[in-house]
């Protein structure tokens, strides 16, 4: 008796420590994992830079529209012979001067459908780079999301596979003690032997699942990930947007990011068609321009010439050895594939919306179903306890009813990461994950929680406790 109080005291200050020294360390919470990821994220960051490069896109287009001014300069120094004759009478003069010319000339496109084609293609370039990251950031709040439940998950696991690795410890020291007396069986006791040794194989496997979340969440952060935010025992669904799923494709084919930017690499085709036919057609440029020289050539050796002009200029394509006509229709080949490429993308869309919204609906259900199972399971380990004291059941029963306890709120704290993950995902397909959508799932999970290490704690009191209660 006193080697069992003793050995209580003993695990109740270890599990009282390791409590103390978990809650001493701050938990990173969502929403500052969002931050941290923002600046972080090598996934994202790169999707920023692609759209600072795509932002000029427009500018290039426009640029076509835009008059063209260019200005040149020319100096030579000259030794030249020159022979003059006429009349019977001829002549060598040798000349030693300085050459020089300047030019500004002006042009401006009047007619030019090629560049009209450039220019709205540029803009839809643009428009397809701020697309793309608009893409970037919702994936990377549904990769936030995802991440920490599953991390959460796997801490949920983990103490999981302890609580039933130490409760099979528990019935091995119990068999043992009953063969003892000459009361238990050795088929018992050998196959609570085997139960324990597949329980510490999944114990290991979940460290090392949780390690990889953990290491998930560092590289996205760019540091170390030691603890988190628990999920907040008042759990409560989030506000929907839309009751029904034909509202959610409504806003989905207005409003999904992949869609818009699978309309602008169409636009973009489009475009590419119109450059291409445009070189079927006549371009007419204005253009004015000024120039000066001095000695400019032999004819014009010591004189100052200034011209200045305007005037139109009409260039007219004639034959090019058909590379328009082929460069016209491989754009309108892959102008068609654009546009399957965008029905792909919408059917693709729109069916993950379905299943996302199926979830989100099914998972209420489920949280629903699991919660009752909790209390179910609470009501049947103070009636096993009872039957305990009232010699029916054994201290075996109580431990089994705690961990079926333990693995029914497993259960359901994956329910609900589930739901949190399907209700982002769902956000994500219609093209409505915002930062707000982060600050909403963040409220889910509190630094306050009461966690499973704090169950876990009390399942081993518990259990000390009652061994001291005869078998």
């Amino acid at each position: 008796m006193l080697h069992l109080k003793t050995k209580y005291y003993l695990i109740s200050f270890f599990f009282l420590s390791l409590l103390m020294n978990t809650h001493s360390a701050k938990a990173l919470s969502l929403l500052e994992l969002y931050q941290a990821s923002i600046a972080n994220d090598s996934e994202y960051r790169t999707a920023l830079r692609d759209n600072e490069a795509g932002q000029q896109f427009k500018i290039i287009g426009k640029s076509n529209l835009l008059p063209n001014i260019s200005a040149s300069y020319l100096y030579n120094r000259i030794d030249s012979d020159v022979s003059f004759g006429g009349n019977g009478v001829s002549r060598n003069e040798n000349r030693n001067y300085n050459s020089d010319s300047q030019a500004i000339q002006f042009r401006q496109p009047i007619f030019n459908l090629e560049s009209i084609a450039l220019y709205r293609k540029g803009n839809a370039q643009t428009n397809l780079s701020d697309k793309q990251l608009a893409i970037s950031k919702q994936e990377l709040i549904a990769r936030c999301i995802s991440l920490y439940s599953q991390a959460n998950f796997s801490e949920d696991v983990l103490t999981l596979a302890t609580v039933q690795r130490d409760a099979f410890k528990t019935q091995v020291e119990a068999n043992k003690l009953l063969s003892s007396r000459g009361e238990g069986t050795k088929t018992a006791l050998i196959e609570s032997q085997a139960r324990l040794a597949v329980s510490e194989a999944q114990l290991i496997d979940s460290q090392n699942e949780l390690n990889n979340a953990r290491e998930a969440l560092a590289l996205m952060i760019g540091s170390e990930v030691n603890k988190l935010d628990a999920l907040a025992e008042d759990f409560q669904l989030l506000p929907m947007d839309y009751d029904n799923l034909t509202a959610w494709e409504k806003h989905a084919l207005e409003n999904n990011p992949e869609i818009a930017a699978a309309r602008e690499e169409l636009e973009i085709a489009y475009q590419e068609v119109n450059k291409n036919r445009a070189g079927h057609l006549p371009k007419l440029d204005a253009i004015a321009s000024i120039s000066k020289s001095q000695s400019d050539s032999v004819a014009t050796f010591n004189q100052n010439i200034e011209n200045k002009s305007i005037g139109m200029q009409l260039n007219i394509p004639i034959y090019a050895g058909g590379a328009v006509s082929a460069l016209t229709s491989q754009a309108v080949s892959n102008h068609l594939k654009a546009q399957e490429l965008l029905q792909t993308k919408i059917n693709k869309v729109l069916l993950d919306l379905r299943k996302q919204f199926n979830t989100v609906n099914n998972s209420k259900l489920k949280v629903d179903a699991l919660r009752q199972s909790v209390e179910s399971t609470e009501l049947l380990i103070v009636a096993t306890k009872k039957s305990l004291i009232g010699g029916v059941r054994t201290n075996l029963d109580v431990i089994q009813a705690r961990t079926q306890l333990f693995e029914t709120k497993r259960d359901l704290s994956q329910a609900k990461y589930n739901y949190l993950v399907a209700y982002a995902n769902l956000k994500k397909a219609a093209g409505m994950l915002t930062d707000n959508d982060i600050a909403l799932v963040t409220k889910q999970f509190t630094a306050e929680a009461r966690n499973f290490f704090t169950n876990q704690a009390q399942l081993h009191t518990d259990s000390l406790l009652q061994k001291e209660a005869p078998l």
